[in-house]
């Protein structure tokens, strides 16, 4: 997945042709460049930097100085590059965007889980991504230190407010999911969301779901539904959580709390890749 993501990206980018490098730096020139840090973070995308390299150019020689997962300050230089011109020029912009991208989110990851240090939550991501990146984005998440909600719509079942609607409510849609996966014998969890005490309270008397994911509810309420849950659940809390009230969350011992902010608005770590001499 990372090769085609890769593969995708440089053709996108280049087309026909690098036309600016091609027209003014000469086959034959070597140079070297280094990745600067420009604000303290966490660094993510190293690895996916050295395959750019190594799809691109092999001839490359990639020093890696920080790893992913490094908490990095601005000024540290995370890696080395030396070799082609022209193939380090016609990378840089690949090679920044996943870096960027990745780094704001395992930052952005960091801090979260850094403020609910203590408490037994679990920070999960959601499928709020990039399109075509998505892989990227949950990687940089569990560089992080969080954790990956499900991949896709394909290895977990999750029945949320409209699939609920759509169904004919709560009890229809979980009979008719069991049956569904009795029918074509697959082994998948259930998720189901819930909007209220009495969706809740519903949920219990079908049963067969492996998860309750609380939408929307406030930590108050949160304290409260979780009472009438049995620990057989695995429970979630979900919808308007920030950095500023995850604590909060936290505290009522909810297993997971999953966080689109994330992956969905999740500001850039400014890096910058300068040639040396």
């Amino acid at each position: 997945m990372l090769d085609e993501i890769i593969r995708n990206a440089l053709q996108e980018d280049i087309g026909s042709g690098d036309y600016s490098t091609l027209s003014c730096v000469p086959k034959e020139a070597k140079g070297s460049a280094q990745l600067i840090v420009k604000e303290n973070g966490v660094l993510a995308g190293i690895e996916v930097a050295k395959r750019i390299y190594e799809i691109y150019d092999p001839s490359l020689l990639f020093e890696v100085l920080k790893f992913d997962g490094d908490a990095v300050k601005k000024g540290d230089i995370a890696f080395r590059i030396v070799g082609s011109s022209q193939a380090i020029l016609t990378t840089e912009r690949l090679v920044l965007n996943c870096l960027q991208r990745m780094s704001g989110i395992a930052t952005l990851t960091a801090k979260i889980k850094k403020e609910i240090q203590g408490s037994s939550s679990i920070i999960l991501d959601t499928r709020k991504t990039t399109p075509g990146i998505r892989f990227l984005e949950k990687w940089a998440v569990m560089i992080g230190g969080g954790q990956n909600h499900r991949f896709g719509l394909y290895d977990m079942i999750m029945l949320k407010d409209n699939h609920i609607d759509y169904a004919g409510g709560i009890t229809a849609a979980i009979e008719r999911t069991k049956g569904f996966l009795i029918s074509t014998k697959k082994d998948l969890k259930i998720e189901i969301e819930v909007r209220n005490t009495k969706e809740i309270e519903e949920v219990l008397r079908v049963g067969g779901v492996d998860r309750i994911m609380l939408d929307n509810f406030s930590p108050e309420n949160l304290k409260e539904a979780l009472k009438i849950i049995p620990s057989t659940y695995e429970t979630e809390a979900s919808g308007g959580i920030t950095l500023e009230n995850i604590r909060a969350y936290a505290d009522t011992n909810v297993k997971y709390i999953s966080v689109g902010a994330l992956t969905h608005s999740v500001k850039s770590l400014d890096l910058s890749l300068k040639a040396t001499f």
